[in-house]
């Protein structure tokens, strides 16, 4: 059974920093692209933040580039965003997502969420 578990949200001020850690199990963790979605309320679900595989490639959000960081051990089945310099608009519930295709579907898997509000 696939569990994915999100980490390492709370509560901050604006310019301070969190490192969100999600760890993976029940899956070939090395053989997927993982990635952090954000959604605030009564907002659709967004990509913050994607990494291959390997690891060896990254995209950001434009709203996140720059003050955010993804990386993944894949070792460890653990992918970590760092993000510095938060703002008010990065309150949102993040989620760690694994997917991947294969040769007739698609496997993709949600984690029940991280809260992340960044409060004065």
């Amino acid at each position: 059974q696939v569990q994915i578990v999100e980490s390492g949200g709370g509560l901050v001020q604006p310019g301070g920093s969190l490192r969100l850690s999600c760890v993976v199990s029940g899956l070939t963790f090395s053989s997927y692209t993982m990635s952090w979605y954000r959604q605030a309320p009564g907002k659709e679900r967004e990509l913050v933040a994607g990494i291959g595989s390997a690891g060896g490639s990254t995209n950001y959000a434009d709203s996140v580039k720059g003050r955010s960081t993804i990386s993944r051990d894949n070792a460890e089945n653990t992918v970590i965003l760092q993000m510095n310099i938060l703002k008010p608009e990065d309150t949102a519930m993040y989620y760690c997502n694994a997917f991947r295709t294969g040769r007739a579907r698609k496997y993709d898997y949600w984690g029940q969420g991280t809260q992340v509000t960044v409060s004065s």
